[in-house]
């Protein structure tokens, strides 16, 4: 009896993992879509710079995280060390998707402080820190963790169970990284509202973007309390996925709306705003963006 129950439980688990990684999938493809006029604007009538290149890696890789999560949940495959290297290209798909979307929000706290080069090598060496210990302990986990194939007649696909403690560390370092960005905007926030004549704290918090980087600190919350909240690691999965996928979507979908609103009537080459600020009492914040 007792081992029937855990194998409706494991049935019921890999079920909802599936189901998740479509929803993800789909949600995904439905964001494409609606944006995908918009972005085609964006890519066409842009010029080349690193921070078209780094828009490009951070809304395209994602593609090839669902690939992957797809092949994973749903194509049968009975070598476990082969489940290994598509967990680990799983996972370097999303380190490298997360470190692109934290660069741009490194980028508009940079243009923040006018191009305060302290405030971006603290910025930059902090990410880079957090991106080498999270690809650390994320290798480490896969190492340790238990790979199997389902056993499960009529799911397949391959499945990982490692402690809560490995699952929420990673993301526990990009809460402190996305802290230590939400309180240097809210610095600027502050002094901003100080110095300006009639304006008020809402508008200055929405000018800055602050609604981008809260989401952003908020997911990682969550993901570091998974545990505590879900027993079930398929929530695990969701959260996670859901951090990866969002982050990335609020990150481009904020740089095309800086760039919509910062791009000139005639396009020169040499003032094309990428990453404009659109702020009349940062004026300088502008050329910081524009030149990185």
């Amino acid at each position: 009896m007792r081992e029937y129950r855990l194998y409706r439980w494991l049935a019921r688990s890999l079920q909802s993992l599936a189901y998740i990684c479509v929803s993800l999938a789909t949600f995904w493809a439905y964001d494409y879509i609606c944006s995908f006029h918009e972005e085609w604007n964006f890519l066409c009538r842009s010029r080349w710079t690193e921070v078209k290149v780094l828009y490009i890696i951070a809304r395209y890789v994602p593609f090839l995280l669902i690939i992957t999560d797809l092949y994973l949940n749903f194509s049968p495959n009975k070598n476990p060390k082969k489940c290994k290297i598509l967990i680990g290209i799983y996972l370097s798909c999303g380190v490298i998707s997360l470190a692109c979307s934290e660069c741009f929000f490194v980028l508009r706290t940079y243009a923040f402080w006018n191009s305060n080069r302290i405030v971006l090598v603290a910025m930059l060496s902090t990410l880079f820190a957090t991106i080498v210990t999270f690809i650390n302990i994320g290798l480490r986990a896969i190492v340790a963790s238990h790979v199997t194939t389902s056993v499960v007649p009529g799911i397949t696909g391959c499945h990982r169970s490692s402690p809560s403690v490995e699952f929420s560390m990673p993301f526990l370092l990009f809460f402190f990284f996305q802290l230590g960005l939400v309180t240097l905007t809210l610095i600027r926030v502050f002094q901003t509202w100080r110095t300006s004549s009639g304006g008020t704290m809402h508008a200055i918090l929405v000018k800055h973007n602050i609604f981008y980087y809260a989401c952003g600190l908020f997911l990682s919350v969550l993901n570091v309390l998974a545990p505590v909240m879900y027993p079930d690691p398929a929530y695990y999965g969701l959260l996670g996925e859901s951090q990866v996928y969002i982050l990335a979507i609020l990150a481009t979908r904020m740089h095309l709306h800086l760039w919509h609103i910062g791009q000139p009537a005639v396009y020169d080459s040499e003032s094309v705003a990428l990453v404009s600020i659109s702020m009349s009492d940062m004026p300088s914040a502008d050329r910081a963006a524009t030149t990185v």
